[in-house]
């Protein structure tokens, strides 16, 4: 693979993170609502949960968590192959 294909491949991966990460943030936008909005009247059920709620704020934060990691790292990687594309 040479360094045009892996950064097309890299470009791709961070497209999927970002999808993945974006599911974090709906996890944690929905458990806000529910936990500081509805005041036990969602309009879905297992949002007036408060143990549901705490565990998609929970796992919510953790997926965006590991999405910026992900993308931080995909994109010094990226970089660093353009830097060394252009040497």
């Amino acid at each position: 693979m040479n360094t045009e294909e892996r950064i097309k491949a890299i470009g791709k991966e961070i497209t999927r993170v970002a999808l993945i990460d974006a599911l974090g943030s709906i996890l944690v936008g929905l458990g806000l609502y529910a936990k500081f909005v509805a005041n036990g009247n969602a309009f879905h059920p297992l949002l007036n949960d408060g143990t549901v709620v705490n565990i998609m704020l929970g796992t919510g934060a953790v997926i965006i968590v590991w999405g910026g990691y992900k993308l931080f790292t995909l994109s010094r990687g990226k970089l660093s192959l353009k830097n060394e594309c252009n040497l």
